[in-house]
């Protein structure tokens, strides 16, 4: 899959919306169209001397903002629309876990260095191996980006409650039990009758089941969920973090001003001759003429790009 430098938005620098959807006709496919080819002259010219690829990837690896995903500083992001940095580290949300996801590597054959690093974008299986912070893991269990079950080596968040079946006896505040297949708190000893079973006593309160679109749960250890059939509480703040920009987030584009401006350029010429090969304005075909200059004095050294 072509992963593009460029957004829709960088060509509004230089055409109209209008314009822009002219040459689209609706069809994004026609942007990766026009941007692979303008992005393989690019390497041609410039990958003798400079290391294009690597800044090609700055704007290539830049992922929208994913509430599942978990950010360090430094790292850039679309979020509404535009490209920031992150300037405090931003959470992502954590989900229980009813089974162990990694184990710490064993086998002290296994060089930590020769070993891929864990991304929260890829996804996993039973033996795969990462290093992830310098230590080798093992995966015992499916997760991943693709299974929307994002699971960081070590990192929780959630302590399992005790739960019984429930019984005509006595509880203590914040009891756990379960009955007719649901799961039930004790939220008040006022008024509790320990004869009446959690669906006709208000004494008890049925426990929801975890929700990652909510974000407010609570760091308390009777801040109960229900997550694959068990019941669950924070040990830690589990929410996702809220981007903020001046909080968390900067304004900041990392990608070369001057090869994102004739990649667009060029992009733009792609897209006319798709649609017209034969009607390219005057316009575009000067700025086909200046970018390619460009690419060409880059090539030989006469300018810095």
């Amino acid at each position: 899959m072509y992963r593009r430098f460029l957004n829709n938005d960088d060509y509004l620098g230089i055409i109209t919306p209008e314009a822009l959807a002219q040459l689209t006709r609706g069809n994004d496919a026609r942007f990766i169209q026009a941007e692979e080819s303008t992005e393989m002259s690019i390497v041609e010219y410039l990958s003798e001397n400079y290391e294009i690829e690597k800044e090609l990837a700055k704007g290539k690896y830049i992922a929208e903002y994913d509430r599942r995903i978990a950010y360090p500083v430094g790292v850039h992001v679309y979020f509404e629309g535009q490209i920031h940095e992150v300037i405090r580290s931003v959470s992502g949300y954590r989900k229980p876990a009813t089974v162990v996801y990694w184990e710490e590597s064993s086998d002290i054959r296994v060089d930590a260095g020769q070993v891929v690093n864990y991304s929260q974008f890829n996804t996993y299986y039973p033996g795969d191996k990462v290093n992830y912070n310098g230590i080798v893991y093992t995966c015992l269990n499916e997760n991943g980006y693709k299974f929307d079950d994002v699971r960081i080596p070590l990192v929780g968040g959630w302590i399992e409650a005790e739960a019984s079946l429930w019984q005509p006896v006595e509880y203590p505040l914040w009891a756990v039990v379960e009955y007719e297949g649901a799961f039930y708190t004790l939220m008040t000893l006022e008024g509790f009758d320990y004869n009446l079973d959690p669906m006709v006593s208000d004494c008890w309160g049925a426990i929801a089941d975890y929700d990652s679109s909510y974000n407010a749960y609570e760091l308390s250890e009777h801040e109960y969920v229900v997550y694959d059939g068990r019941v669950f509480y924070p040990e830690t703040d589990v929410n996702a973090d809220t981007p903020q920009v001046g909080q968390n987030l900067s304004l900041h584009d990392p990608r070369n001003y001057n090869l994102k401006k004739h990649m667009v350029r060029l992009a733009i010429y792609e897209l006319t001759k798709l649609i017209a090969p034969n009607n390219v304005s005057v316009v575009r075909m000067r700025d086909y003429e200046d970018s390619m200059k460009w690419l060409n004095d880059a090539a030989k050294l006469r300018l810095n790009p």
